[in-house]
């Protein structure tokens, strides 16, 4: 998902991964997994097969570990902020983890072509002393929203097989 917020002096946009369900969602398909899994794990350690209560209980377990690992990678946010002078990028899912600051007159944006037609186009942004890829998480609508929204605002250098520019 990709939204933007300008105000007088700067563009700031917000780049997150698509979510399709909350974690409080998660919860409750674990818990609605867990009554039927450990019911039937409780009926054969009644008839004697106690054995397999640990394993249903590792088993879910590893689901709600999964689960889990899957709602921690969707917290993952990029914020670009634009302003007269720089191009700041920030990376990480709370809090920013990784912070980049680009001199804006000599940022640029780099789009190479994506390799599947699912796949959006890779999105770089530099200036002559480094580059920061964005929105390696985007769809393709996405993707070339994001386009769009930098497009705008800084040069734009695109190469690659089949670059996407339809500006």
């Amino acid at each position: 998902m990709v939204s933007s917020n300008r105000t007088a002096t700067q563009l700031m946009i917000i780049a997150r991964p698509n979510q399709s369900a909350s974690w409080h969602a998660n919860l409750l398909v674990l818990l609605a997994l867990s009554i039927p899994v450990l019911g039937v794990a409780i009926v054969f350690a009644v008839l004697g097969a106690w054995l397999i209560l640990p394993f249903a209980g590792l088993e879910l377990l590893a689901l709600g570990a999964a689960l889990y690992h899957v709602q921690r990678k969707q917290q993952c946010r990029h914020v670009i902020t634009l302003s007269n002078e720089s191009v700041r990028i920030d990376k990480g899912d709370n809090a920013p983890r990784r912070s980049w600051r680009l001199a804006r007159h000599s940022a640029g944006l780099t789009i190479t072509a994506e390799e599947h037609p699912w796949e959006g186009p890779r999105l770089l942004v530099h200036d002559r002393n480094e580059s920061v890829t964005l929105g390696e998480f985007l769809n393709r609508e996405d993707s070339l929203k994001l386009i769009d929204l930098l497009a705008g605002e800084i040069r734009v250098r695109a190469h690659g097989a089949r670059t996407l520019l339809e500006f």
